[in-house]
Parts: structure tokens; C-alpha cells; sequence
């Protein structure tokens, strides 16, 4: 297994980089999120944007690696239950702020405009509003991102991505312990839409 693995690898680096003219080109993107929190009752989105910057590093016409710096404002919007207005709550914005080290790959069929996309992230928090509801967010989400866009020759490219967090926002495993008995419990997820635009300047 191990053999056919390595094999399938190679063939596939071969595939990627014959015939070959690399080019790296960095690039701006930026754009809007809607986010929102799993697992949370009344748990609406929160509309908010994110900026960043890329380099792409374009291996031939059907595949491109693109490594990315983002600053991204997440969260959702919903209702806040307490003692003093248990049964209506009132109204919630929870903001939650990250920077971004990503990398996605790039397929680009047919070697025209249109592409789709996939690719890990590790998200570090840089903020968040939680504390005035009496929580605390762990500093840390890995997520993996996919979606598709279009590019144009210009350099120019319009994107849709969804972005699903792994890991917990308090950083819990999803085991709660009661004594000896241990049951699961819902995880609080970080889910992100992204609809933007990115450029890349063409370096010669």
C-alpha cells in the first residue's frame, strides 16, 4: 500500500510539473463573510468581510498552488439567554477575529477561467467580544476551505468559498464526563462563507 502510494504521488508530481514553466505572481483579495456557529439555538449569520494577501504559484495551466495571509471577521448573531431574561434573551452579536495561514490548490479544467479550489487552514484568533457574555474562545481553529471561482486574463478573479472549522470553539473534544458515565455533546463549529475578489499582479 505503502508502495502504491508513493508511486501514485510521483506520477502525480510528474503530471503537474511536465513541460512546466512555473510562474509566481502575489496578489491582494478581500471581500464578504457571512458566518455563523453551529450548534448554537437561535443562531442566526453575521455579515462582515475579510482582506488578505496570496502568491500564486502557477505550475501550468491546469494546476496552481496558492499559499494566503488572510484577516478574517467572523462570528454570528443570535440571542443571549440569562438569568435576568431567561425565556426571550436579547440580541447577541458575537464577534470572533482571525488571521489566517492557508493554502489551497487550484484545478483549473479545460485550462480556461474557471477553477475549483480546496485546501487547509490554521487560524489564529487575534480578537473576540465573548468575554462580555461570560465565555472564553480557545486562540486556535484549523479549518479546511473549498469553493470554485473564475479568473480573467487580466488577473482579476471572482470567488465563492465555504470555510468549516475542526475544532471546537472552547476547545472541547465533544466528550462531557459525569462522574463515570460520559455522554457527547455537540461541538461549536466555525462555519464561513466568502464571496470576494482577488488580483494578481502579473511579475515579469
Amino acid at each position: 500500500m505503502k508502495k502504491l502510494t508513493v508511486i501514485a504521488f510521483v506520477l502525480f508530481i510528474g503530471i503537474v510539473t511536465s513541460n512546466a514553466q512555473v510562474t509566481v505572481s502575489p496578489g491582494l483579495r478581500g471581500g464578504l463573510t457571512l458566518s455563523s456557529l453551529s450548534n448554537i439555538d437561535d443562531n442566526g449569520m453575521k455579515s462582515d468581510f475579510y482582506v488578505g494577501g496570496l502568491v500564486e504559484i502557477k505550475f501550468n495551466k491546469y494546476f496552481t498552488l496558492q499559499p494566503e495571509l488572510t484577516y478574517s471577521r467572523q462570528g454570528s448573531e443570535g440571542r443571549y439567554y440569562s438569568a435576568q431574561n431567561p425565556d426571550f434573551g436579547t440580541p447577541a452579536k458575537y464577534e470572533l477575529d482571525y488571521l489566517s495561514l492557508g493554502a489551497v490548490a487550484k484545478f483549473n479544467f479545460g485550462g480556461k477561467g474557471f477553477h475549483i479550489l480546496a485546501g487547509p487552514s490554521a487560524d489564529f484568533k487575534t480578537s473576540d467580544n465573548f468575554g462580555r457574555y461570560g465565555f472564553d474562545p480557545i486562540d486556535f481553529d484549523f479549518s479546511i476551505v473549498a469553493g470554485v471561482g473564475y479568473s480573467l486574463p487580466n488577473g482579476l478573479t471572482f470567488e465563492a468559498r465555504f470555510k468549516q472549522g475542526l475544532i471546537d470553539i472552547y476547545g472541547y473534544d465533544g466528550i462531557e464526563y459525569d462522574n463515570d458515565d460520559y455522554y457527547y455533546n455537540d461541538l461549536i463549529l466555525n462555519q464561513v462563507f466568502q464571496i470576494g475578489i482577488s488580483y494578481t499582479f502579473k511579475v515579469k
